[in-house]
């Protein structure tokens, strides 16, 4: 039987629940998709949680277990990863975490948390606080997408089990780190000292300056959260024997698959946020399956909606993702599958990830036809109940590269 190749769309944080503003349908519901509902007419269709009922999985963890990586296995912390999705190298024994550029006050009470989604400036930010030395540990720090950054500590005797610095909310004082082990009580320290020092610097700098005399939120403070060290993680064509790449915008997933040995395209324009080139994803995409077998795409802009509690931003972002897909779909060659899900659910009305599960459908030439249209609801009619980590079975399957089990 003729092996096809595949293609997985992530609409990041697509899932959704009922909003008032919508007249109680959620964004999926709402929007005008006739290009994702033409596919889901001709594709078996379901729902996946994440990692199990009810979980709330962060995109990394998601993600990993969409790729075939027990995340109870192989997660240390999501810092790793944003280092190697920003080309960071990293070295055994290396503590990475996330960061974000924030906005405190003058008592280090968070303002906002993304210093008013900087975009500019952040480079220079850093000049003076990346290469830092406190004690026998070497710092590095790296501007990723918008607010976010990524730091390493290098050096003897350090842990990932340390809390984070970032309260994860606004009105509240930034968090001292606690070690959560004795062995980590150096890297606790280190790090609280490095969030003092580039308050210092930041709360001056001449880009910060300039920003509120603008009007605009400083970002003077860098909060980190997400300690890990480098896991390991078999490479993904020695699990699957698929080739893959990935067309991706935000580092954090980047990250997760240079790491998986998944090849990252570059994407002029493809920027992780509203602003991002959808058609030029898909075009990659196309170029890119002449050779590879597998290709993630990750459009993260829906989630950023979500965390915004702006529905009809969300709704914008999914017609536009339909316009998109439905581009794809018209030039896809006919021995490539079609995934489209999401990693996560971000309503709305809740601002954050939750534990709902996500709509997915998987198109092939010879699929069973189950659905009618794309959304959270009309899925239900159709024959999938699964969890994220039972995906890549299923892709093997509709690929005709399933392992026989048994005689």
């Amino acid at each position: 039987m003729q092996k096809r190749k595949a293609v997985l769309i992530i609409l990041d944080g697509v899932g959704d629940r009922a909003n008032p503003q919508l007249d109680y349908k959620t964004p999926l519901q709402y929007a005008k998709t006739p290009n994702l509902d033409r596919i889901a007419k001709k594709s078996v269709v379901g729902l996946m949680d994440s990692i199990a009922p009810g979980i709330r999985a962060g995109s990394d963890t998601s993600h990993l277990n969409i790729l075939g990586y027990d995340p109870y296995k192989v997660y240390t912390g999501r810092g790793p990863f944003e280092a190697a999705g920003l080309d960071m190298d990293l070295e055994p024994g290396d503590i990475a975490f996330r960061c974000n550029f924030a906005t405190v006050d003058e008592n280090l009470v968070v303002v906002d948390r993304r210093a008013g989604r900087i975009k500019e400036g952040t480079e220079e930010l850093l000049k003076d606080i990346d290469g830092m030395v406190i004690e026998d540990v070497k710092i590095f720090v790296k501007p990723g997408v918008e607010h976010r950054a990524a730091l390493v500590l290098r050096g003897p005797g350090l842990s990932p089990e340390v809390s984070d610095v970032d309260p994860h909310d606004t009105g509240l004082k930034i968090h001292e780190s606690k070690p959560l082990s004795e062995e980590a009580e150096k890297t606790a320290r280190i790090l609280n000292e490095f969030v003092k020092r580039a308050h210092e610097i930041l709360k001056n700098h001449p880009v910060n300056k300039e920003r509120e005399k603008e009007g605009k939120k400083p970002a003077n403070i860098i909060l980190p959260r997400g300690a890990g060290m480098v896991p390991h993680l078999e490479k993904f064509e020695k699990k699957t024997g698929l080739k893959g790449a990935c067309v991706v915008g935000t580092p954090l997933i980047r990250g997760i698959c240079k790491l998986a040995g998944i090849t990252p395209i570059h994407v002029p324009g493809a920027t992780g946020g509203y602003d991002t080139d959808m058609i030029a994803k898909m075009d990659a995409v196309l170029e890119a399956l002449k050779n590879y077998d597998f290709i993630l795409v990750n459009i993260k802009a829906t989630d950023i909606a979500g965390h915004d509690m702006e529905p009809r931003k969300k709704v914008e972002v999914v017609e536009r993702i339909d316009e998109a897909i439905g581009h794809l779909y018209e030039n896809l060659p006919d021995d490539v599958i079609l995934i489209v899900t999401a990693d996560h659910s971000t309503p709305c009305t809740v601002g954050d990830h939750s534990g709902d599960p996500v709509p997915i459908m998987i198109y092939a030439p010879d699929s069973r036809r189950e659905g009618e249209e794309f959304n959270e609801i009309s899925v239900l009619r159709g024959s999938l109940r699964i969890r994220a980590s039972d995906l890549m079975n299923i892709v093997m399957n509709h690929t005709n590269r399933a392992e026989k089990f048994g005689a």
